[in-house]
């Protein structure tokens, strides 16, 4: 390795080693010319052998991270005795505020999974925290890594497609009872939220992303039909943008654990687009009013951009994409793909969206004040 190279290698630390931090030591482990795995931070002393286990990598790969890893039971602790240029927060949503903050202030760049935070202002906070520390925000809205959706919303974005009708997001992502059994804080409204602020979050990150605006106006309903939970198991709703298109968007939880899907459809102008994922498997249509689908020749400008190596890898694990951006950010000093106006964003609509519901009536965005998410207990969802 060149010496070039090894000045440029960024140090990231872990904080939760719970089921999604498996991708986060995957994609690590992929880019250890890029990144070192410098520690994993869990209050369970356990937690870290058991993630590095289910990580599954091969015996090369967990022999190079244990050689450059410590673990921590207090997240400050590692702070101060690292120095980590990048941290992960994969902890409960209620908990990320907090975290996020410290790490901030430490002068860590961070990922952050969604939801960004569970309060609007906090999430707020944090984005101009990190832009007037020079730090870098990325968000864990896996859909804008998906392959050819960051040169669909290049090609919106300038016009290609022409003025934008409607967007439709569907998110259908079952989860059984035995999911909101597992830990207290699942479902809850304090530190969960329900199918819209944990499932569908980024989905609605994704539908902003692709059509290139911003959400002003939001109305919606919420149920809960089929899960014990606290909070909702279903959502329907839709959102009026700046450009004048409107977002119609369904989440829901209370579906088979077997068949989860996520679908985005765009009605351009010049070209409907769709992008889905049902069990697993992506599929693209760019449909031209002439009948042309383009999805093919976005593949292949794609991988000429990009690399068939880094097609595969985000394909895979869209959170290689997420890590690779935002070492390039931190470098070049520019913005990742996902960051922390986006997840500020995404947020602000999914509370707008549950204000709406507790008001009863359309709520303007970005929201004036603080809307504690708490206050949807008051409402009976069965």
């Amino acid at each position: 390795m060149s010496t070039e190279s090894n000045q440029n290698k960024l140090k990231a630390a872990i904080i939760g080693c719970g089921r999604v931090s498996i991708k986060h030591i995957k994609a690590i482990s992929k880019l250890d010319d890029k990144i070192t795995l410098c520690a994993l931070v869990d209050n369970n002393p356990d937690a870290p052998s058991h993630l590095l286990s289910g990580a599954k990598l091969k015996s090369g790969a967990l022999s190079k991270i244990r050689s450059t890893m410590k673990t921590y039971l207090d997240y400050k602790e590692m702070l101060e005795a690292v120095h980590p240029d990048i941290v992960a927060i994969t902890v409960p949503s209620g908990l990320h505020y907090q975290i996020a903050k410290d790490c901030l202030l430490a002068g860590a760049n961070i990922l952050l999974e969604k939801p960004m935070t569970m309060s609007n202002t906090a999430c707020k906070e944090l984005y101009e925290l990190a832009e007037s520390q020079g730090l870098k925000i990325a968000m864990g809205h896996i859909y804008r890594y998906f392959p050819i959706v960051s040169l669909i919303a290049e090609d919106v974005k300038n016009g290609k497609f022409g003025k934008i009708g409607h967007g439709s997001v569907i998110v259908r992502w079952g989860h059984e009872n035995e999911y909101y059994s597992q830990a207290a804080w699942r479902g809850t409204w304090k530190s969960d939220g329900g199918a819209l602020m944990n499932q569908t979050v980024h989905a609605l990150d994704l539908m902003c992303y692709l059509m290139n605006t911003e959400a002003t106006r939001v109305t919606g309903m919420i149920a809960s039909r089929f899960r014990d939970m606290e909070a909702e198991d279903t959502a329907l709703g839709v959102f009026a943008c700046q450009n004048g298109a409107l977002c119609q968007v369904e989440g829901t939880t209370a579906t088979s654990p077997d068949d989860h899907e996520a679908s985005f459809y765009i009605n351009a102008e010049n070209a409907c687009i769709r992008i889905a994922l049902r069990k697993g498997k992506p599929s693209y249509s760019i449909t031209t009013n002439k009948g042309k689908n383009l999805a093919f020749r976005y593949l292949r400008r794609y991988i000429k951009q990009f690399g068939l190596f880094y097609l595969i890898a985000v394909a895979k694990n869209p959170h290689f994409g997420i890590y690779s951006d935002l070492y390039q950010a931190i470098l070049s000093k520019g913005s990742p793909i996902a960051d922390g106006r986006s997840g500020y964003l995404a947020v602000d609509m999914v509370l707008g969206f549950y204000r709406s519901v507790l008001e009863k009536q359309e709520i303007s965005l970005p929201l004036s004040e603080e809307f504690p998410i708490e206050s949807m207990a008051q409402i009976s969802l069965k």
